[in-house]
């Protein structure tokens, strides 16, 4: 594989009011070409801020304080922002949760497709329009002639969401960024559009970061996973690894409070507490205080990464070799059961 991103010891902060929220602290991660990458964790974890620093879209009261964000031999975190528009949206695009809130209403949607296909490509507004309807017909929309002459208002949900990504196909990116893209769909609709981003992959080899606060969604589309947690990654690996073998408490927690059709009221499972205030992060790990198995330690340092395997690792005091010995929960246990069960395994 060809690595297309790496971000380095990336620190994301926002001014606000009350002081300095410190929204990234110190992520790392890389993509391959062709392959997806997952960030999960709770609302709030860090994930979105740190994608929209890639794509140079923080918030005006953000920045980024330190690391290094690589793309094609540059620092995406030190360019100027009128530079990063030559990557954005070119090379690099986002769809986000709500696509109507993508969509200008009040034009048809052959058009918007239109303009991008426009922006990016040095051809002729004849050759452009088949573009179009080869990219309404290519996300799954029939009756492309038709749909290109409708307004958002006259697609569902799911089909909005399928022209936001004809739209972002448009340029032929390099990467993908999918900010909870399924999270306002139904369960079949999610499913279809999960199915079609990988299709796509699987055809254009475009690299995909995708975020979302459920590991259910992930399970059969990732190949690697990073999970989040108070602006800091502290598990990661293939995604076998992270759904057959977690062992971060937090990643224990994620997978054991996920609702399955064969789950009962009282097998749901809720993590304890709520997330720090980044405004000043613990001093230890931040996980600490909502892990039963938290030690002194845990108080008082925050854990490096120690090493599962050569593709996983998790930052866990519960990995020292000196810790007691742990294992997860039985909630957890029969999760990781009904994975295999449904998903078996990608070796």
């Amino acid at each position: 594989m060809t690595e297309l991103l790496e971000v380095r010891n990336l620190k994301i902060n926002f001014k606000t009011d009350d002081g300095v929220v410190q929204a990234a602290r110190g992520v790392n991660f890389s993509l391959e070409k062709g392959e997806t990458l997952a960030i999960v964790g709770e609302s709030g974890s860090g994930k979105s801020q740190t994608v929209r620093a890639v794509m140079g879209l923080l918030a005006d009261n953000g920045y980024i304080s330190d690391g290094e964000i690589i793309y094609d031999g540059l620092d995406l975190a030190k360019i100027d922002k009128q530079d990063i528009h030559k990557y954005r949206g070119s090379d690099i695009v986002m769809i986000f949760q709500d696509p109507i809130s993508s969509l200008n209403p009040t034009m048809i949607i052959g058009k918007q497709i239109l303009e991008a296909v426009l922006l990016h490509n040095n051809i002729s507004k004849k050759e452009a329009k088949n573009k179009v309807l080869q990219l309404i017909n290519q996300v799954g929309i029939d009756e492309p002639e038709k749909r290109y002459k409708q307004y958002p208002h006259q697609f569902s949900g799911g089909m909005r969401q399928r022209i936001v990504i004809a739209i972002a196909l448009a340029c032929n990116p390099k990467i993908l960024i999918c900010d909870e893209p399924t999270t306002a769909l139904d369960v079949t609709i999610q499913a279809q559009i999960l199915d079609l981003i990988k299709e796509l992959q699987e055809k254009t080899k475009v690299g995909v970061i995708f975020i979302t606060h459920d590991l259910g969604v992930v399970a059969n589309i990732a190949d690697r996973v990073a999970v989040m947690y108070a602006g800091k990654i502290v598990e990661y690996g293939k995604v076998d690894e992270i759904f057959y073998n977690p062992k971060h408490p937090y990643t224990w927690g994620l997978l054991a409070s996920m609702p399955d059709v064969d789950s009962s009221e009282e097998d749901l499972y809720a993590i304890p507490g709520t997330p720090p205030n980044l405004l000043n992060p613990p001093i230890g790990d931040a996980f600490a205080v909502r892990n039963e198995y938290a030690m002194d330690i845990d108080f008082e340092e925050h854990p490096p990464f120690f090493k599962v395997s050569d593709t996983h690792f998790c930052a866990s005091w519960l990995l020292h070799e000196s810790a007691p010995k742990v294992n997860p929960p039985k909630a957890v246990l029969n999760r990781m059961i009904k994975y295999k069960e449904r998903y078996g395994t990608n070796e």
